[in-house]
């Protein structure tokens, strides 16, 4: 089997892919036994692994911290770069598989929670009935996560709101952010339109906001808008839309969330929204992906089905019709 490695001929060290790939399993679990888990090997494999590789680095990388493991400075600097190298690897081989077919190739996505749940498997389905040999990968976190996907090359194309920098929008999509309560009608006949109810500033001052954790796109953005509203609401972290939701649904609070959740259970009543000054948000969803890079075949030919579909083109970027050296 081809052993993927760097080799440095003056010192003549050698780092294999497969230990980088443990080391970051193990920073982000913070566990031996949890990163063995991931990656389907043994606990002894992993430690051997990541005691390798501090052997060839020259310092250490991790220390013991009561029953889990901590990085050291030394470690956290090398985990970022550790991300790179293999992202940068995967990215290569993608591309090189999707050159001469990029209906054969392969697809590294990334969403936003509200955008993975809501809008991005109908896209898949969508692209997969037209392409049903692209190999897919989807990873669904929050904004900041998936953001650092993207920069560190683990993701080919993310789909996100604001493009952060060094990342190009490359086609959006239009969508609403609202306030949603508990409904009073629940149970009406499915499919009618019911008017969204004007509140007060009061209400939504005196109302309890179930909110994702710091890092999600909609708590950024509802933490903003109550800047510019001068309010000071209570508010409770709860960790998935779908948790979210159901905790409106049965009375604990507002949430702000995309219409593409809540369509189904407003347009029933169980959900009711709210509109006062600047709410609902007028947002889009972009396709994004790192600036000034080629774009990789399979991931372009996803951009042009979504183009098809009726997304808008942002901005076209030379590497989108070739790829370079």
């Amino acid at each position: 089997m081809l052993q993927y490695s760097l080799y440095d001929l003056q010192e003549g060290r050698v780092v294999t892919l497969g230990q980088l790939r443990t080391f970051v399993a193990l920073a982000d679990t913070g566990s031996g036994r949890a990163a063995a888990q991931r990656l389907v090997v043994s606990q002894a494999a992993v430690s051997a692994a990541v005691a390798a590789l501090q052997r060839e680095v020259g310092v250490p990388l991790v220390l013991r911290e009561g029953r889990g493991l901590r990085l050291t400075e030394a470690g956290e600097i090398f985990a970022g770069y550790a991300r790179r190298i293999i992202g940068l690897s995967d990215e290569a081989l993608a591309a090189a598989s999707g050159a001469a077919e990029p209906g054969r190739g392969r697809l590294r996505l990334a969403a936003v929670t509200s955008a993975g749940e809501h809008l991005v498997p109908d896209l898949l389905a969508a692209f997969l009935a037209r392409h049903p040999e692209v190999d897919i990968s989807l990873q669904v976190e929050n904004r900041q996560r998936v953001w650092e996907l993207l920069s560190h090359h683990e993701v080919d194309l993310a789909i996100g709101g604001r493009p952060p920098p060094r990342a190009a929008s490359l086609a959006s999509l239009p969508h609403q952010l609202v306030v949603v309560v508990a409904g009073r009608r629940a149970g009406s006949r499915p499919g009618r339109k019911w008017a969204a109810r004007s509140v007060s500033r009061a209400d939504l001052a005196g109302a309890t906001w179930l909110l994702r954790e710091p890092g999600s796109g909609t708590r950024a953005t509802a933490e903003e808008v109550f800047a510019q509203l001068d309010l000071a609401p209570r508010i409770l972290t709860v960790g998935s839309n779908g948790a979210i939701v159901q905790s409106v649904r049965i009375g604990l609070g507002v949430t702000l969330i995309s219409r593409d959740a809540v369509g189904d259970d407003l347009s029933t009543g169980t959900l009711e929204e709210w509109t006062h000054g600047p709410f609902p948000l007028e947002r889009a969803w972009h396709l994004v992906t790192r600036a000034d890079e080629p774009l990789p075949p399979t991931a372009r030919l996803f951009l042009e089905e979504l183009l098809a579909a009726g997304w808008r083109r942002v901005g076209a970027r030379p590497s989108e019709s070739s790829i370079k050296a």
